[in-house]
């Protein structure tokens, strides 16, 4: 029903065996680990019960608000876009913070009920779902010939 997607996994040993830089790799990774987040995507556990599927999805800092879900030509789009903007103004300093972040997944529902489909979001995680059709029984008939 779902695709996996592959995540980026890289160990302090794989950087000292390319001969890289530590420090730079640690920056590179840190920004790449950044646009990571901030493009499109975001972590999520897909688990198979007898009677449904569900998916876990973490989205922190988002607010029920910033989360979408749409069902499209069988696929079930969970998107999000979240702005926040912080001023602080402390003896001689201003301080001026921006984060903002969208991202966007779809999953492909084969054997879903989607009239049934339920949403919950609680602590920066987003639980969906995905009730089970029911199977109806394939009935053996004979076809006449004409």
């Amino acid at each position: 029903m779902f695709d996996l997607v592959p995540f980026r996994n890289r160990s302090r040993r794989d950087v000292a065996e390319r001969g890289e830089d530590p420090f730079n790799s640690l920056v590179s990774g840190f920004f790449d680990d950044v646009m990571d987040f901030a493009g499109r995507s975001f972590r999520a556990d897909i688990k198979e019960s007898d009677d449904e599927y569900t998916i876990e999805a973490e989205m922190p800092g988002m607010n029920k608000e910033d989360i979408n879900l749409e069902i499209n030509d069988d696929y079930l789009t969970i998107s999000a876009e979240h702005k926040e903007e912080k001023e602080e103004k402390k003896e001689n300093y201003i301080r001026r913070e921006r984060r903002a972040g969208r991202y966007s997944r779809s999953f492909y529902l084969e054997n879903v009920n989607q009239d049934d489909i339920k949403a919950e979001y609680e602590e920066g995680i987003l639980k969906v779902h995905l009730p089970k059709e029911e199977k109806t029984p394939v009935k053996k008939r004979t076809i006449d010939i004409e």
